[in-house]
């Protein structure tokens, strides 16, 4: 029995559903599904019973879910008046961060550190990938998250992300179930950064092409994407950042597919203090399921 099947636990019965329970804690739905199944092979009890339109607690899950709830709440105190001791409680975190993160992975986790610890003073920063870098460097954050981290960085992972071709819907290119990096970079393009130096353009540099008809650059996916809608050209995205609506174009795959990662990581100019260590110990314990 672990923290993360308590968590699940309580999240599953509070949302009533596998899926809006993930989404609360951050994680996968497989990734929830694993930890629960896993404390119930361990109690030999059933908690749960599944059912077509949602989850409902078993009469021992009701039980079991009175003790999760106790036990977390204990521990969140020993938390809280050990921060109090130290002098903590009332510190800050500065964490950094790119925009496509702060729209997928980082709401979560900032939503449950405020739960658990709202005497923290915590102050999220969205800039582009590279100032990221800078300002852990400077030691003017206490944490950011970063694309594809080396192992030396110690990381803590936060996501892996497919790029993906998206083209307009009438493009002779979209009836092929994959397309190389190369025929993406000799159409007309529309190029979006997302605020991070590793793009389309920077993709294709790395394999040895170049993006031959570049027909407008924007910062933000939703633009690029609802431009290509429009017909104004192909263009590379991080599957995370597509919506759900997808009228108007088609998603595709590159023959040989790339992959970015995002990793959370401490300044190596600043000591990270308590409040910043539980943040991280947070994100690792929230993110683990996900990684499984």
């Amino acid at each position: 029995m672990n923290l993360t099947q308590l968590q699940s636990l309580i999240a599953v019965a509070e949302a009533g559903s596998f899926t809006a329970a993930a989404d609360k804690l951050g994680v996968t739905q497989s990734g929830m599904s694993q930890a629960l199944a896993a404390l119930e092979e361990n109690l030999g009890v059933k908690l749960l019973i599944r059912q077509p339109r949602g989850v409902e607690l078993t009469a021992f899950g009701e039980r079991a879910l009175d003790h999760a709830r106790a036990a977390l709440s204990h521990l969140e105190a020993i938390e809280r008046e050990a921060m109090a001791l130290i002098g903590e409680e009332t510190s800050a975190i500065r964490l950094a961060g790119f925009p496509s993160v702060f729209a997928t992975v980082l709401p979560p986790l900032l939503r449950r550190f405020r739960t658990l610890h709202p005497g923290v003073d915590l102050v999220p920063l969205e800039t582009d990938d590279m100032e990221v870098e800078t300002w852990l460097t400077a030691g003017s954050i206490d944490l950011g998250v970063v694309l594809n981290p080396s192992p030396a960085r110690n990381a803590v992972p936060l996501g892996r992300d497919a790029w993906v071709p998206i083209l307009p819907a009438a493009h002779p290119l979209s009836r092929r179930s994959s397309v190389s990096l190369a025929e993406l970079a000799a159409a007309p393009f529309v190029l979006a950064t997302g605020g991070c130096h590793t793009n389309a353009r920077s993709l294709a540099d790395a394999a040895g092409l170049t993006l031959q008809n570049v027909q407008i650059e924007v910062r933000d996916w939703s633009s690029a994407i609802a431009l290509v809608r429009e017909g104004a050209g192909v263009s590379l995205v991080p599957e995370s950042t597509l919506p759900e609506q997808r009228r108007g174009f088609r998603v595709s795959k590159l023959t040989s597919p790339l992959h970015r990662a995002f990793g959370l990581v401490a300044s190596p100019a600043r000591p990270l203090s308590r409040a910043g260590r539980l943040f991280v110990e947070m994100a690792r314990r929230s993110t683990a399921p996900t990684l499984a």
